[in-house]
């Protein structure tokens, strides 16, 4: 009976072994017949560790910034191909894409006061590949209303994408320290400090607001706002745990590439738009330790210390998992006055037939079978055949449905919300739908409507349709306004 078992053991180990390889050769060959790594994905800038970090005050942060970007400036931009000397990229100078033509240059840190004493101090901190840009309409909300503001540049962010292949994901965490320790230097206790994260940056909100519980040292937060928070991943997550694996052979010159996940030209002056196979694993990584920390902290009680997290998702994100959100957080949290609000998929779109499997069951694990201990509010349509949307609520310790109308409806040609889109306002220069200054930062990439043959770009389709601005975005603004102290 052992032999047998043994054999097909043996024969089962090889065919995995077989496939293992013959993935990895498909994805080398895929990754080898791409475009060429450039100057971008190679410069190693030199960004900040943890250990330096955390002993290092804002302005010290700041200048070496500074010293970073005129390290970029000179070892990339001054020296890129003649080929590479084109209006669309953003390392090329003479481009209008290129921050260093615009007023500011959102890829840097920034700290913006109010007029007056403050009343409060808030720590912006951006998602993966982002830069600071992502959350400025919401910095100036809060500066708007007496806060003083503080968004840092994570470290590996806002350069060349080939900085991510440097840092993980402790550097960010620590950053995050810096950042909550300038806002505190500015606004001292017991005025209110508010932490703002997007995506992964929501992920190192949560993980610092926990840790401070332990540590007298770090400042807790009185409130957290998060916006798709990167609590658990989707199949991107698969792709990570095996992003080890597939990039192994980049210790060889010859398949450099092997590092990376996505190799594209730079035309996003404000996020990367090339992504390296690090840079996926430390999210991941930042995921799994998270998570761990969660249910730790639900066994011992801890939780119940936490500020009120109110969190805006869309239901169909490609990113990160709602299932994860709602299992691994929300579920574990005591009754503090945290809300989880879901933006749910245009139910009166006509397109029903070409949607995958199960996207119209994408908000049914949402709905709670059992009283909870947050408040769900789902934005959704009044009806199957309406675009009008309401808000449907159901409050902590009830399975009761209020539903109240709202004075929004969704776009005609819009589906969805995306991961990216909830932070941008539908003017944003840059990805809002209709662009209040189209010329701001050379390129309008949410107002973008290209029409072609199939086939012709290096980047995919589904890429360039994704939605990047919130036609929702008044009431996200008006939620996290109702939670701001003043």
């Amino acid at each position: 009976m052992a032999r047998p078992l043994k054999k097909v053991l043996k024969v089962l180990g090889l065919v995995i072994a077989v496939v293992a390889v013959t993935l990895l050769g498909v994805r080398l060959y895929t990754m080898q017949q791409g475009p060429a790594l450039e100057l971008w994905h190679t410069y190693l800038p030199d960004e900040l560790h943890a250990r330096k970090l955390d002993k290092m005050s804002w302005r010290e942060f700041v200048q070496h910034e500074d010293r970073l970007f005129e390290a970029v400036r000179q070892h990339v931009n001054a020296r890129i191909e003649s080929d590479d000397r084109v209006e669309g990229n953003r390392y090329f100078d003479g481009a209008k894409v290129n921050p260093g033509h615009f007023a500011h240059d959102w890829n840097r840190s920034y700290v913006l006061t109010p007029e007056g004493e403050p009343v409060g101090a808030a720590v912006l901190l951006h998602g993966l590949t982002d830069s600071p840009y992502v959350l400025r309409h919401i910095a100036r909300h809060y500066q708007s209303v007496g806060y003083v503001v503080v968004a840092i540049r994570l470290p590996g962010h806002g350069t060349v994408p080939a900085s991510l292949t440097d840092v993980g994901w402790h550097d960010w965490l620590a950053a995050t320290r810096l950042a909550v320790r300038e806002a505190r230097r500015r606004v001292p206790a017991p005025r209110p400090l508010h932490m703002v994260g997007f995506s992964n940056g929501g992920a190192l909100a949560l993980m610092h607001s926990m840790q401070a519980l332990d540590d007298p040292g770090l400042a807790r937060p009185d409130r957290l706002v998060l916006i798709s928070p990167m609590v658990g991943v989707t199949r991107f997550a698969a792709f990570a745990a095996f992003a080890g694996l597939a990039g192994l052979p980049a210790v060889f010159p010859a398949f450099a590439k092997a590092a990376w996940l996505r190799v594209v030209p730079e035309y996003n002056p404000f996020k990367y738009n090339s992504f390296p196979i690090r840079a996926a694993r430390e999210s991941h990584e930042l995921t799994m330790a998270l998570q761990k920390e969660l249910q730790q902290r639900q066994r011992d009680g801890t939780l119940d210390q936490l500020p009120p997290i109110i969190s805006f998702h869309s239901v169909l994100d490609f990113t990160v998992s709602t299932r994860a959100l709602i299992n691994e957080l929300y579920a574990r949290l005591p009754e503090n006055g945290s809300e989880l609000v879901l933006f749910d998929w245009n139910r009166a779109t006509r397109l029903g037939p070409l949607f995958r499997r199960g996207v119209e069951w994408a908000v049914a694990g949402a709905l709670p079978d059992q009283p909870r201990n947050y408040r769900l509010t789902i934005i959704t349509n009044s009806s199957p055949s309406s675009r009008n949307m309401i808000e449907r609520i159901i409050e902590p310790g009830t399975l009761e449905v209020a539903d109240r109308p709202l004075d929004m409806s969704y776009p005609p040609d819009v589906y969805s919300l995306s991961h990216v889109a909830l932070p941008y306002p539908p003017d944003d220069a840059l990805y809002g739908q209709h662009p209040d200054n189209i010329e701001e930062f050379g390129i309008s990439l949410g107002a973008m409507s290209m029409h072609g043959e199939v086939g012709a770009f290096v980047v995919d389709m589904d890429t360039l349709a994704r939605l990047t601005s919130n036609p929702f975005y008044s009431y996200l603004l008006q939620r996290i306004d109702g939670v701001i102290p003043r």
